[in-house]
């Protein structure tokens, strides 16, 4: 009975969850171990410029977008919710301390560099969220407790609360908003930069080598020989790096004295292909985050016929997916059970897929001369004034010479048959003015 009752318990245990150890490659993610030797963690990989790129170009693109609360209306079409105080959070503040672009922000970078993001909900009596506050993804830890039911754990640090003794607070579901990003589980996202991490160690020992070798100036390293015994080597290597070391005293020319001699022992950087594995590394950040290396400052593919693409595809490729695990988790986490049939969250990316202004000027031109835009829908987008109702600003208009096929004859019948009878009505009209014509009396000079 005991043996039955364990092994239903375990049905309720906490969902597989990242761990520290990648199977795979059996290196640490918590330590941040990659093969180049250097540590990789959250932290030290923003200090690559290429991973530092990515994550303000993801962040600040999904900040920048406008973000609306709106509501289905009775003829399937929508309205922003202006009136709820949930558009006010999403829109302009989610608490007194942030923005909404400072909020988005920071989430985004969270969950590019940690694989998720977390906020605290604060509700009302009614259930209504009246603050979201962000969460370090370091210090909280998603679980299950005996009955299966999923609790977050958020450990606090001193410098938040330093009155609060509690070191653990225990969060329900709905308090907390969470954005999971890829994971295997689908409750809790992997970071990006423990998966990538050897990639990004690598980058990390290329940068710290070509700072090194410009330190060392035009002699990274060699040997010096002498014919005798040294006494002292370390004072002939001290004087000898404080005067020919560093980039200040390249190209110095060196005096050797007492038969000494110099020996270069270093690789060129030329040699070792180092600027070539630097810009591989860039594009290889670059494809983790599934960014154009244009947009990280790589422009050796780029021109000003792909640009333009390249730009339209970072939308579509690379944006739409987070800002979908952003909508739909929002939705979830913030809108009232009884109201996710009235209420949905969207972000507007009409301003990033905006063409040139002749092509937008087409395309108007082409929907306002087929009736499916109005003056109006085209200023707004344009951002300029709306023209009123009585000068024709909501109509929607369509040419004439457009018909349907079947409406072909009959159209033409119908203009045969005007056209017929104004020519019976100009017969007659002839005939009854040649009855009234006066006539007159043979060889008669007077009206009979």
């Amino acid at each position: 009975m005991v043996e039955i009752l364990e092994a239903f318990t375990k049905l309720f245990k906490s969902r597989d969850k990242p761990k520290n150890v990648n199977v795979g490659s059996a290196f640490g993610f918590f330590l941040g171990s990659s093969t180049s030797g250097k540590r990789v963690t959250e932290r030290s990989s923003m200090q690559m410029t290429a991973v530092y790129s990515c994550v303000r170009v993801l962040a600040e693109a999904v900040a920048g977008l406008p973000l609306h609360l709106y509501k289905y209306t009775d003829s399937g079409g929508k309205d922003k919710a202006l009136g709820q105080r949930l558009y006010f959070l999403l829109h302009d503040e989610p608490n007194p301390e942030m923005t909404s672009f400072v909020f988005r922000e920071t989430l985004m970078t969270h969950l590019l560099l940690w694989g998720n993001a977390y906020a605290q909900l604060i509700r009302n009596g009614r259930g209504e969220v009246v603050g979201i506050y962000p969460l370090m993804p370091n210090r909280i830890s998603v679980n299950r407790d005996d009955k299966g039911s999923l609790y977050y754990k958020y450990c606090r640090s001193l410098e938040d609360a330093p009155l609060n003794k509690e070191n653990e607070v225990i969060l329900l579901p709905s308090e907390v908003l969470h954005i999971p990003g890829l994971g295997f589980d689908g409750l809790v996202g992997y970071s990006p930069i423990a998966m990538a991490k050897n990639a990004i160690g690598m980058a990390i020992a290329c940068e710290e080598y070509g700072a090194k070798f410009f330190a060392n100036g035009a002699t990274p390293g060699g040997i010096l020989e002498h014919p005798g015994v040294v006494k002292d080597p370390e004072k002939v290597r001290t004087s000898w790096n404080s005067a020919f070391g560093g980039s200040a005293n390249a190209n110095k020319v060196a005096v050797l004295e007492e038969g000494m001699k110099y020996t270069p022992i270093s690789i060129s950087p030329n040699e070792a292909q180092f600027l070539e594995t630097r810009k591989f590394q860039i594009n290889e950040i670059a494809r983790i985050f599934r960014v154009p290396p244009h947009m990280v400052g790589d422009l050796e593919k780029s021109s000003f016929s792909n640009i333009e693409q390249q730009s339209l595809e970072f939308v579509k490729y690379t944006l739409e997916p987070w800002l979908i695990r952003w909508e739909q988790s929002l939705v979830r986490s913030l809108i009232l059970p009884s109201d996710k049939g009235k209420y949905f969250i969207k972000f507007n990316v009409d301003g990033l897929l905006r063409g040139d202004y002749e092509s937008r000027m087409n395309g108007y031109a082409t929907a306002r001369q087929n009736g499916w835009m109005s003056a109006n829908d085209i200023r707004t987008l344009e951002n300029l004034d709306r023209i009123s109702e009585e000068e024709g600003g909501n109509l929607y208009l369509i040419n004439g010479n457009m018909t349907k096929l079947k409406d072909a004859g009959s159209a033409y019948s119908a203009v045969k048959e005007v056209y017929d009878n104004e020519e019976i009505l100009a017969v007659e009209e002839q005939k009854g003015n040649e009855q009234r014509k006066p006539r007159r009396s043979a060889g008669a000079d007077t009206v009979s």
